[in-house]
């Protein structure tokens, strides 16, 4: 395709993928690293040949890859095709389904499984494999079948799937009014001093860096959220925690514990990959890389659901066993606690 078959195609013919408008504070920068920093997973060269083949509009028209963004640019990513997250394939991808009935299920979903098809992750999906176990799941406001909330890719535990329209309303309404109940065990960076605790602070996404979400202390940006924190265990350098969520914010118990001094272990995104605790010592230092390697992802399960049943209106509560990468992480820093105490 040669530039003039790229300005033969209008906007009007194209799927958008992505639309972004530049802040205020925006200095003028490339389109393509521009990009880099608001899509997911996406690689300098992918960005580039999309600008190549005419993908990148600004403003309404194509731009190349060096096209300086500006303040109030409006930046569209637009194909011939539409984005791969509408195109759902059904795939035989075995779930562990700890409750079923009529109306919903329970599953408890294993980490590094993506939980609906987005930008790099059109296949392998929890979404994947509902719409190939079950027919006909209710959408969600953004059309995604059966999906009442959702878990980062990396934290593994329990979610529930709606069957019918009305346990979709229903439950979608008790998320809402955070009448359900959503238990987390966290192992946490640094010594929580207080046993039990509140953080309160509008959750909302990082100005400076688009793939992290950031507390706005003083509530003018972002989604109020609120999360309770309980100590459990104290290994020194770590402490595992308890967190029970009152709102449900997109990255929220990973940001919350970040603001209050205590990054998730192992949270590469919000630097819980680094040593943020400890000595200098040769030998903690490779402790702890290989404790990383043991529990390779951020240290958070979604171990408690409790909601009220769209149907009978019994109150219904599962639980779920911590898995094998976190269980061997805690025993590592446990071990290390009790060496270093004695």
């Amino acid at each position: 395709m040669d530039d003039s078959d790229i300005q033969e195609l209008s906007q009007d013919e194209l799927f958008e993928h992505y639309r972004f408008v530049a802040s205020k504070g925006q200095e003028p920068l490339r389109v393509d690293k521009f990009l880099m920093n608001f899509i997911e997973n996406a690689t300098r060269n992918k960005i580039q040949q999309a600008a190549k083949d005419g993908h990148i509009w600004v403003n309404g028209s194509i731009v190349k890859q060096n096209y300086k963004v500006k303040a109030g640019d409006e930046v569209k990513v637009l194909f011939e095709h539409p984005p791969y997250e509408f195109l759902l394939t059904p795939e035989n991808i075995p779930l562990d389904i700890v409750y079923e009935d009529d109306s919903l299920l329970v599953v408890n979903k294993p980490a590094g499984m993506v939980v609906h098809p987005g930008h790099g992750n059109y296949s392998g999906t929890l979404i994947n494999a509902l719409v190939y176990h079950f027919d006909n799941l209710p959408n969600n406001s953004s059309e995604r079948p059966g999906l009442v909330h959702r878990i980062d890719k990396d934290t593994s535990g329990l979610l529930v799937i709606a069957k019918t329209e009305l346990a979709m309303t229903h439950l979608a309404q008790q998320f809402f009014e955070k009448s359900s109940e959503r238990e987390y065990i966290a192992l946490v960076w640094g010594n929580v001093e207080e046993d039990e605790g509140t953080v309160e602070g509008h959750i909302g996404r990082n100005p400076k860096n688009r793939l992290q979400m950031v507390v706005f202390p003083d509530g003018e940006d972002g989604k109020e959220a609120v999360t309770h924190y309980k100590v459990l265990e104290r290994f020194g350098y770590v402490t595992l925690v308890s967190c029970r969520l009152e709102t449900g914010r997109t990255h929220q118990i990973r940001v919350h514990m970040k603001y209050i001094g205590h990054t998730l272990f192992n949270d590469e995104r919000y630097g819980g990959d680094k040593i943020l605790k400890g000595t200098t010592f040769t030998k903690y230092k490779q402790f702890v890389e290989n404790a990383f390697k043991v529990l390779p992802r951020q240290a958070l399960h979604a171990k408690t659901l409790g909601f009220e049943h769209p149907v009978t209106g019994e109150f219904l509560r599962f639980n779920s066993e911590l898995p094998e990468d976190m269980v061997n992480g805690i025993e590592k820093w446990r071990g290390y606690a009790k060496h270093h105490e004695s």
